[in-house]
């Protein structure tokens, strides 16, 4: 079993190792990660430069390839040329933050896994909730406790080698709240939306504007979503996915 592990929060991020943690004794790992912070950047692909791989050591005994672009070319360089076979499985993660609702598009997280879904090969999204106001630093390194979340990412994976994808699904997004209630995961759909998106416009010092893009948190009052399972109830989250945006409407009438 060949598992390629990719993130957004970059090759240094914590969250990898977590991830090759949870499965580096059940499965042949390899680790292919943007150099830097990718977050945000979709399932957008590098195409007018060159990409390196560059090996690099995350820990004493851990080594990785550190691409300078997005998740989506980790995931191209990594299938198509860094592994001598093609992976079964790409998982991306653990992210540090939600991915929640339909704005998952927006997500490198998941963007590398519609890249690895493309390309037929399972794939899973792994993202951890974070209490901002709870989170502490050490030395510039974020404090997070990912011992829960490789437990639920190892029960997951198990399940994909035991019994393969589920048929029709390409991707699974799997979210793992900060103060869990039980080891439990729950299938929920996807939330219309997370956060109420605007834009700030402020002046700088010189008297030009600039923006922000801001965004406050939406709760959904839908019991069946991911929002509203992780946030409220505390539980791990578990949404299918297909790479399938065909709709089902039949356009003959409108297009006369």
């Amino acid at each position: 079993m060949r598992i390629l592990l990719t993130n957004d929060d970059g090759v240094n991020s914590k969250g990898i190792l977590a991830l090759n943690n949870a499965v580096k004794d059940i499965a042949q790992t390899t680790i292919v990660a943007p150099a830097r912070q990718q977050s945000g950047v979709g399932h957008a692909i590098t195409l007018m430069k060159p990409l390196r791989a560059i090996p690099t050591m995350i820990d004493e005994d851990t080594q990785a390839y550190a691409v300078p672009g997005t998740p989506t070319d980790c995931v191209i360089l990594g299938s198509r040329n860094l592994m001598e076979e093609e992976p079964d499985i790409v998982i991306s993660g653990i992210n540090v933050g939600e991915n929640l609702s339909r704005s998952i598009t927006t997500s490198g997280t998941l963007g590398a896994t519609f890249e690895a879904a493309y390309f037929g090969i399972p794939a899973v999204a792994v993202s951890i909730q974070v209490k901002h106001e709870e989170l502490k630093f050490k030395d510039g390194v974020e404090s997070i406790d990912y011992s829960f979340a490789e437990k639920i990412v190892r029960k997951l994976v198990k399940k994909i080698i035991e019994h393969g994808m589920p048929e029709g699904v390409n991707i699974l997004n799997l979210n793992i709240p900060a103060h869990p209630v039980s080891d439990e995961i729950v299938q929920v759909r996807l939330a219309n939306k997370m956060y109420d998106t605007d834009v700030e416009k402020r002046i700088d010092p010189y008297g030009n504007p600039y923006y922000w893009i801001i965004g406050g948190l939406i709760m959904e009052e839908d019991e069946d979503t991911d929002v509203y399972t992780l946030r409220v109830e505390n539980k791990s989250t578990l949404t299918a996915l297909s790479t399938d945006m065909t709709t089902d409407v039949d356009l003959t009438k409108w297009l006369e």
